[in-house]
């Protein structure tokens, strides 16, 4: 396999040149599905390093593929997103966002870059490695359908078939230096829910006129908490414990201190990490919401938006990069990660082909850089950007061998 010291030297070489395009991206967010100046930036750096790409995927995203000997041995899929989030960034630097009200805040700047990098270092190393990295950089992750799931339906696994597939993601709860890996269930499903409570309105002195929405999507929710906690044991199932999180953070009913509103809507997520379990509570759901609504004799609707599926890393991919990491880093700098109901439309890729999502820390408490992601002051410490993108490298080349 590849010598991993030279990798280390090409990440390091490369850091500086990758710290720039951060820094770009940064300074330049664009929102989901459209990300188009985003995509010419990239294109443009692709084009540089004479890596071969195709653009125009689900309108902006990327497929870049680097062939090294026996190009047809096997096809190892990097990952990278490209979209920002509509928040205002707070952070004093010189690559603040220049978008009003759009932020990397989740950290694709830095994912992207990574890829990236990632590509510089294996194309120039193309000749001491076997197989095909094809590097895709996404539009849309941060919201429904997720630009992976469109990707993957234009053929992104395809032409040439994809082996495996690896992705990371910054970790500002971890400390800069160090990444983490989970095998098999790591991230939940997400799915968005919507409730419409449709009672009748009046005049809040005269209680005989009018069924009061507030009431009954209280009730509602109330029911949703108690059935519905964080481990819901499912006997149906042979007992297992399946994590689970059914939670509501939007109610707006617009009436006043005297007027009861005609309708309540209610807004809440529910994420779990098994689809046969998914279905059964998105019918308990429905079931719940036509009880109640039928005991006050009023009409109330669910509206379930599907969302991404949960997130599994491949065993056998996951610890032999686990151990890869290990080697690259050292031992010290390599951990288990827990469960995260969280979730990424990566995990499209990994119900598709053999995966792993690895967690990139880029925490730094002695520099201040604790902010999490989706906050108006999150950041990184860019020493991380050498380690992701050498890793990433290498854990390609590991794939391509089997290692």
């Amino acid at each position: 396999m590849l010598n991993p010291d030279k990798i280390k030297i090409s990440a390091k070489n490369y850091f500086e040149k990758v710290r720039a395009i951060r820094q770009d991206l940064h300074k330049h967010p664009e929102l989901s599905f459209k990300e188009f100046e985003t995509s010419k930036f990239i294109q443009q750096h692709l084009k540089e390093a004479g890596i071969s790409f195709t653009a125009g995927h689900v309108g902006t995203g990327i497929i870049a593929l680097i062939k090294g000997k026996n190009p047809q041995k096997k096809t190892i899929l990097l990952r990278g997103d490209m979209d920002a989030l509509p928040i205002e960034e707070k952070n004093i630097a010189s690559y603040k966002s220049c978008n009003p009200g759009i932020m990397h805040a989740c950290g694709h700047d830095v994912h992207s870059a990574c890829a990236l990098g990632a590509a510089f270092i294996l194309n120039d190393l193309k000749d001491e490695w076997e197989g095909t990295v094809k590097i895709m950089f996404q539009p849309g992750e941060e919201v429904l359908p997720g630009g992976a799931s469109l990707m993957i339906k234009e053929g992104v696994l395809e032409n040439p078939k994809v082996d495996n597939a690896i992705a990371l993601h910054v970790f500002p709860s971890m400390e800069t230096g160090k990444v983490g890996f989970r095998s098999g269930m790591y991230m939940a499903s997400t799915d968005e829910l919507y409730i419409t409570v449709n009672g009748k309105g009046g005049h809040a002195a005269m209680p005989s006129e009018y069924v009061n929405p507030l009431i009954i999507a209280a009730e509602i929710l109330l029911e949703i908490n108690k059935r519905f906690t964080d481990l819901y044991s499912l006997k149906e199932m042979g007992g297992e414990k399946i994590p689970t999180v059914v939670a509501f953070g939007k109610i707006e009913g617009k009436g006043a201190t005297n007027v009861i509103p005609d309708k309540v809507e209610l807004a809440g997520t529910f994420r779990t990490m098994d689809e046969v379990w998914r279905e059964k509570v998105h019918s308990e759901l429905n079931t719940l919401v036509k009880t109640i609504s039928k005991k006050y004799k009023i009409d109330s609707v669910l509206r379930i938006e599907k969302g991404y599926p949960f997130l599994v890393n491949d065993a056998k991919l996951t610890k032999s990069s686990f151990l890869t990491a290990q080697k690259y880093l050292g031992n010290e700098n390599v951990e288990e990660l827990p469960l995260r109901m969280t979730a990424e439309d990566f995990a499209f890729i990994t119900q598709k082909v053999p995966s792993c999502f690895f967690r990139l820390g880029t925490g730094n408490k002695q520099k201040g850089i604790t902010s999490g992601v989706h906050t108006a002051t999150f950041d990184i410490d860019e020493n991380a950007l050498e380690i992701g993108m050498g890793l990433m490298a290498i854990l390609a080349v590991s794939a391509l061998v089997g290692e």
